[in-house]
């Protein structure tokens, strides 16, 4: 039988199974550290989830094990976890209830089901649901073999300096692999104008540096070159959030960092705990990213 325990979180009682099964074998860290991690990191992740349809990349049995991607909210689901029904355009169903991971009683319940990743689109729902425009775009810079991360740091200062020349400000976070993932936050826009957008900043970006830089999906093309990835602007696309824990051997975090540890070969590797001592020390260095709206040029 699973060991079960009976918690309280901001009034909302759960209970919890299996605290003691190890989810990062290689490391030793347990579901229970991965819930220990995802409350204490609340303050900072909760306010990048909210409003966005959460897609849970769940390891029942660990890192080494099977997974699946969850969007639709399980049977299971307690009444008191905020669900939106939304399209899914090409699928097997033609919508699906979605989980929007607004309190820390709901991200503690998708963490007790293994949900190492969360994954969130570009826009947020409505109060009524339903889906609004995009108010962000995102680039995920990967390299390919034998690029490696200083090249994915030579092409993040590019980017960014392309951007700043737009008028737009560019956040970076590691993705919690090989990458780094820069945010631009936006006024609400179209999810084709900014796909647009995003997609051409790509483009003049290989234009300017063929040698580095590559805009193009074909994976061919990839070799020795940093991929520029702006498809993930397609509403129907998701990016793993900041502060969500990656399935790897190691529990690596996607991890919010500044220009200065980009430019300067600052490590960009980062554990739980290793992002809580930021989180205590930095605050949440994507926060400005939630007040800022510049329209697209």
């Amino acid at each position: 039988m699973s060991a079960k325990t009976s918690v309280e979180v901001d009034g909302t009682r759960l209970t919890l199974s299996n605290l003691d099964k190890v989810l990062y074998p290689a490391h030793g860290f347990t579901k229970g550290e991965v819930i220990d991690y995802y409350a204490r990191v609340a303050p900072v992740l909760l306010p990048h989830l909210k409003g966005r349809p959460a897609t849970r990349l769940r390891y029942p049995d660990g890192v080494d094990g099977q997974s699946f991607f969850e969007k639709n909210a399980p049977s299971h689901t307690p009444d008191w976890v905020r669900t939106v029904e939304l399209p899914t355009p090409g699928g097997s169903r033609t919508s699906l209830d979605f989980v929007i991971v607004d309190d820390l009683p709901t991200l503690v319940w998708t963490a007790n089901l293994a949900s190492l990743e969360l994954h969130v689109p570009q826009w947020r729902t409505g109060p009524r649901g339903g889906a609004r425009d995009p108010d962000l775009m995102v680039f995920d810079l990967d390299p390919g073999a034998p690029a490696a991360m200083d090249d994915v740091r030579r092409v993040a200062v590019l980017l960014h300096e392309l951007l700043d020349d737009d008028g737009l400000e560019a956040f970076p976070k590691t993705s919690g692999r090989k990458g780094v993932h820069l945010y631009v936050p936006i006024e609400e826009t179209s999810d084709e104008r900014t796909s647009a957008y995003a997609k051409e900043a790509a483009r003049r970006l290989e234009k300017d540096h063929k040698d580095l830089v590559v805009s193009r999906m074909d994976k061919k093309l990839r070799h020795g070159k940093v991929f520029v990835d702006w498809s993930q602007n397609n509403r129907h696309k998701t990016t793993v959030a900041p502060y969500s824990l990656r399935a790897a051997p190691e529990p690596y975090v996607s991890t919010p960092v500044t220009w200065d540890e980009i430019e300067n070969n600052a490590d960009l590797e980062f554990g739980p705990d290793d992002v809580l001592e930021r989180v205590e020390r930095d605050g949440d260095l994507l926060a400005p990213m939630l007040e800022l709206h510049p329209g697209l040029p």
